[in-house]
């Protein structure tokens, strides 16, 4: 278990920190442009969604896209998935789930698009956590893999002011090139490995913080968000993201 920055225990104190869980799913939620382009691009059907628990991109690509979608994740609180459903009008029939440890699951069936978004940087071997999503992929499908990029000003913020959850991320993965080359070697074709989004700054349970430090984050937030609605660009320094899309031949 050595790969693990978390451990089960970290996710059921996570998830049973937050409220609010159960919210509806807009048309434009993040990455949905990217996903659109793939489902449409590529003919998708099918498609599995893991680490996602309680299952957002999963609700977005059943919702908006009428996929066959599973969840998987090695903690799912049903009641939070089931209620999550409900606020976006869909039932449990909906979504497959399998509640398993990624560890120790071998593919029963493989998918069009293989996601996964704020996961593999929880693991110190990237190159092993990649190819576990690439054991999903059908031949011709895509792989999309999000990550937040800690290497940016966000990632600053979080190591000075939330350093518990900074810890939690393997922070050299946090490099497009790196990915790139894992899923070259790999076999896949890589479509993009790039920094996304102009400019973020998120803190888990904010309202916890002191007020000085929301406060800062606040004017740290809004000077970023003026800058780059002046000069919007992707970069290493500022982009709160990473994305990967890569198909398997």
């Amino acid at each position: 278990m050595g790969n693990l920055l978390t451990d089960r225990q970290f996710w059921v104190n996570y998830w049973e920190s937050k409220t609010g869980l159960s919210v509806s799913i807009p048309e434009d939620y993040l990455f949905h442009k990217e996903l659109a382009d793939i489902i449409n691009g590529q003919k998708v059907k099918t498609a599995i969604e893991l680490g996602g628990f309680p299952g957002y991109y999963a609700v977005f690509l059943k919702k908006y896209f009428k996929l066959d979608v599973t969840l998987l994740d090695y903690f799912v609180h049903p009641p939070v998935t089931n209620s999550l459903l409900q606020a976006n009008q869909l039932n449990e029939a909906d979504i497959h789930i399998i509640e398993t440890d990624l560890f120790n699951y071998v593919p029963e069936q493989q998918y069009d698009l293989v996601l996964s978004c704020g996961l593999i940087e929880h693991f110190n071997d990237t190159a092993d956590i990649i190819n576990r999503h690439i054991n999903f992929v059908k031949p011709g499908g895509t792989l999309f893999i999000t990550l937040p990029n800690f290497k940016a000003l966000n990632g600053w913020f979080q190591k000075n002011f939330d350093k518990e959850n900074y810890d939690k991320h393997n922070i050299d993965c946090m490099d497009p090139r790196l990915l790139e080359n894992i899923c070259k070697q790999a076999g896949l074709e890589v479509v993009k490995a790039k920094y996304f989004g102009h400019f973020s700054l998120w803190l888990e349970n904010q309202q916890q913080k002191p007020a000085g430090i929301r406060l800062l984050k606040k004017s740290l937030w809004l000077a970023g968000k003026i800058f780059t609605k002046v000069f919007p660009f992707n970069s290493k320094q500022l982009s709160p993201y990473i994305i990967l899309e890569a198909r398997k031949p």
